[in-house]
């Protein structure tokens, strides 16, 4: 009864929550009212994939929460230079971020079913593949981030977002290849291996090149060429930033 209530298409809902979330990028609440509006299925389909890995099976029976191994900060802090757990720590330090901040924003609802409880394992990753993927916080670096997380997922709300943030960066950055760096993002995801069935809390310890090298995650070729350039017209404008990218 709960799988069936949620696979309805809303195609207002997301467009509204489109039309919000490019008045207010930071608005991350309207991202998950977009993935929730266009759903449909595939979580469900995602879910069949994970429970048919052995260690999702396993995930899955002990109820491990991904969270709480991300609200470890000083555990994080004390991983080794160069480990995924030590690597995301900084990174949410730096963009001043919480895997609490993002649990606030979220419209999960409360529930003990498989699928929620694999919707916010999903949440809980988004940071992470930030730091996997080399993409940062800025508008450019979450548009690349979603066309991954389109690949990876089949999420129609990421890749919603991908389009329409695609369309107004090459308006601000006409001179940068600001689409091709986007559409990079979804090859760079079609060409990995499956991130969403990993075992994060494994992976935490581990070095990023080798968890990059272990997934199939090849560097990005346009998304740093381009922020390279636009802090080179910021320098040369005195610290004023050059045309900026849309929020």
């Amino acid at each position: 009864m709960f799988e069936s209530a949620t696979t309805r298409r809303h195609p207002i809902a997301a467009y509204r929550a489109v039309r919000a979330l490019m008045r207010n990028r930071e608005d991350t609440r309207q991202v998950f009212l977009l993935i929730d509006a266009l759903r449909g299925k595939t979580t469900l389909r995602q879910l069949a994939r994970f429970r048919a890995t052995e260690f999702g099976r396993a995930a899955l029976a002990d109820r491990r929460r991904l969270f709480d191994r991300l609200e470890g900060r000083e555990a994080l802090k004390a991983l080794p230079a160069g480990t995924l757990g030590r690597a995301y720590y900084e990174f949410m330090a730096s963009e001043n971020l919480s895997a609490e901040g993002l649990v606030k924003a979220s419209t999960i609802p409360q529930s003990s079913d498989d699928s929620i409880w694999f919707r916010e394992r999903n949440r809980e990753m988004h940071d992470l593949l930030h730091v996997i993927t080399s993409y940062g916080r800025d508008p450019l670096g979450e548009a690349c981030l979603v066309a991954f997380s389109y690949a990876q997922t089949g999420q129609l709300g990421f890749a919603v977002i991908a389009l329409y943030a695609a369309r107004r960066a090459a308006q601000a950055r006409p001179d940068q290849p600001v689409r091709r760096a986007i559409f990079e993002g979804y090859r760079r995801g079609r060409a990995a291996k499956w991130l969403i069935g990993a075992d994060w809390e494994n992976l935490l310890n581990q070095p990023v090149e080798t968890i990059r090298e272990q997934f199939a995650v090849a560097p990005a070729s346009y998304y740093p060429k381009i922020i390279a350039a636009m802090h080179q017209g910021d320098a040369s404008t005195g610290g004023r930033p050059a045309t900026a990218m849309p929020a």
